[in-house]
């Protein structure tokens, strides 16, 4: 059942008022939200309170709402993974971990939080007998500031002192990474060093080799460059910028409670780490769906005309809608897929595109493009089947409250921001959510848009060709296969974590727990990269399987939907029959665990040739397949580059 008409109506009044920075909206949005569990919508509700956990709630409202977070989560009936987390402070962090457990909620993530006593974490790291090893997180949170550097230099130091003291700093903090991630195969976060607002130097700050600024900013770039695969670095001292350093190192919060910034700040810090972790488990967002008219130029195309709509160089409005569209296709060229939702004549929408000198956008960098006159959320929906992407991973930007209104009701699944009259405002209104946030950058992803784009073309000619089987050869298709190494480590971690249609399992897992498989020689892993006469489809499939006693059980298997029905499980079967048999494995063992998402594959073994053997865990079925009973390969039309 869906939230009732006083359940959005309140959320809508909530969003706008909180993206003006009021609070008003508020008040009434909880007493919908208690009404709705008063007449059993329990549900809805909470689906309702996840959508209205936005980062621009004031501290005041972050605390209330997770006050009703915490109650209805011990009312609902949730399944699925609990997501352990440790957090180690030098502050005080109650109302910290509060905030990233409320906003790991908005993103569905269930979590259990340890918090160990604030100012011990170096004596958590080190005791192997702590609490932190017996919690076993899946991922560690080091809460750390600028009062925990401890090789501080005196101004006196020169360059050379200087240097050991950086060298001596770094492998203090790289050591304790190394023994949290040897003991545990965490993901580890840690804050680099939010530079304090003062400067005993003044000017001449970044340049005096031995002065505080410096060192900081210096050993701020060693631990991005040092951090290994399995540590990812929150950079709080951004956070501390956009804040403004003395609002946010208020000293009065620090001397009084601890507390590691100005407590309205707590919300955005919050937001950053928990946007860091829903990351990682694949919750980030994929697809981002433009609005035209008022969105990325100012007017009505269809009423104005080329020469009438508003953009570019010498007006003020015109240029902020240009500089929105410099962000916009930043985005896309860093692998977020771009996608235009219109109500517009499609030949007189794209005319702008095509002709209007100032346009930054033009119409390769959009894999979807769809201007008719159906509703949005109808296109939306027709977007993300086009795109086979699910309608979870898309943002929808659009200057219409009423339009925003009509895809947050018909289309709950997608993420609908506030957007200002202001079209100066825009980026900072995107931005602020952390959608996209990434903790990798892989070559995938810079040419995602190329892929989608390519994969139309491949469903034309599909349609054209007379059989399935014709079809497929002409796609001259090449694969390259490698196990998960240095070099695709951080795509393969990706795709394990964001895939949910064809995924036997499941299964997350954190970069160091890979590298542990990766390093085990009972494990095999393999990746398969594709390309073909249209393009290159880059790293598609990633399998891992675990060897014992002549059997390979599958852990996981996950692939791409942009290369579905290619032959490519077929391609992938032989080559683990293969791997397999050349180790002494006679058996493969592979289990399917039903989701909500991986319908899909519920007969991929069945298909495979795989024999139906018994139940596996959370209602899922096991199977196997003989290669000691005369199996064979199957041919497919894919070649081995």
């Amino acid at each position: 059942m869906p939230p009732s008409d006083a359940l959005l109506a309140a959320l809508d009044a909530h969003l706008r008022e909180m993206d003006a920075g009021q609070s008003g909206g508020t008040a009434d949005l909880l007493r919908a939200l208690r009404q709705a569990v008063d007449d059993g919508q329990i549900e809805q509700a909470a689906d309702t309170l996840r959508r209205a956990i936005v980062p621009s709630l004031d501290y005041t409202t972050a605390l209330t709402l997770s006050r009703l977070q915490r109650e209805f989560g011990g009312r609902l009936a949730q399944s699925g993974e609990v997501v352990r987390i440790a957090v180690l402070s030098s502050f005080t962090a109650s109302q910290l971990v509060r905030l990233v457990e409320l906003f790991l909620f908005a993103a569905g993530v269930r979590c259990e939080i340890y918090q160990a006593e604030y100012g011990v974490f170096r004596q958590e790291v080190l005791d192997e007998g702590s609490e932190l090893y017996r919690f076993r997180p899946r991922f560690l949170f080091l809460a750390t500031s600028w009062r925990d550097l401890g090789h501080l230099p005196e101004l006196s130091a020169d360059a050379e002192a200087v240097n050991g003291l950086l060298d001596r700093e770094l492998g203090s903090w790289a050591h304790l990474w190394h023994r949290a991630h040897a003991r545990l195969q965490c993901q580890v976060i840690q804050n680099n060093f939010d530079a304090p607002a003062w400067r005993v130097l003044g000017n001449h700050e970044p340049r005096h080799p031995a002065s505080r600024g410096r060192f900081m900013s210096r050993m701020n770039g060693r631990l991005v460059e040092s951090a290994p695969p399995y540590v990812t670095i929150h950079d709080i001292d951004h956070l501390s910028a956009l804040a403004g350093r003395w609002q946010w190192s208020d000293e009065r919060f620090y001397h009084h409670a601890k507390l590691p910034c100005a407590p309205e700040f707590l919300v955005d810090y919050a937001h950053s780490v928990s946007s860091l972790i829903a990351s990682q488990l694949g919750l980030g967002k994929k697809c981002l769906v433009l609005d035209l008219d008022n969105t990325l130029w100012g007017g009505v195309i269809g009423d104005d005309g080329l020469g009438g709509i508003r953009l570019g160089q010498g007006d003020g409005e015109g240029e902020a809608y240009q500089s929105f569209q410099r962000y916009v296709l930043d985005l896309g060229r860093r692998g977020v897929i771009l996608a235009v939702c219109s109500k517009n004549e499609e030949a007189t929408a794209r005319e702008v595109f095509e002709k209007h000198t100032e346009m930054i956008l033009r119409l390769p960098d959009i894999a979807c493009f769809v201007a008719n006159w159906q509703d949005k959320a109808t296109n939306v929906r027709t977007i993300a089947t086009r795109l086979n992407i699910g309608l979870n991973s898309m943002v929808f930007v659009d200057d219409n409250p009423m339009e925003r209104s009509i895809v947050r009701r018909l289309v709950p699944e997608v993420a609908v921001p506030e957007m200002p009259e202001d079209p100066t405002g825009f980026v900072r209104a995107l931005e602020r959510h952390r959608y996209f946030q990434t903790v990798a950058l892989n070559q995938e992803d810079l040419q995602r848009t190329e892929m989608y784009r390519a994969n139309v073309e491949r469903e034309s000619a599909e349609a054209s060709a007379s059989n399935l089987d014709d079809f497929l050869r002409s796609l001259a298709m090449t694969a390259r296969v490698a196990p998960i190494g240095a070099a695709n480590l951080e795509r393969a971690t990706q795709l394990i974590n964001r895939s949910n249609q064809f995924n036997l399992t499941t299964r997350r897992y954190s970069t160091g727990e890979i590298m542990q498989r990766v390093d085990d020689p009972n494990w095999l892993t393999l990746t398969v990269s594709l390309a073909d006469r249209f393009g290159d489809n880059g790293l598609i499939s990633v399998v891992m399987a675990r060897g014992a006693d002549g059997v390979l059980s599958i852990d996981t298997w996950i692939m791409s939907c942009r290369v579905l029905k290619r032959g490519v499980e077929l391609f992938v079967l032989n080559r683990l029959a293969r791997a397999a048999s050349e180790r002494g494995w006679s058996l493969l063992r592979g289990a399917y665990i039903p989701t909500a998402k991986n319908i899909i594959v519920r007969d991929h073994y069945e298909g495979l040739g795989f024999a139906l053997v018994g139940p596996a865990d959370n209602g899922g079925t096991l199977w196997e397949l003989r290669l000691d009973t005369g199996w064979q390969e199957t041919a497919v039309h894919i070649g081995e580059a």
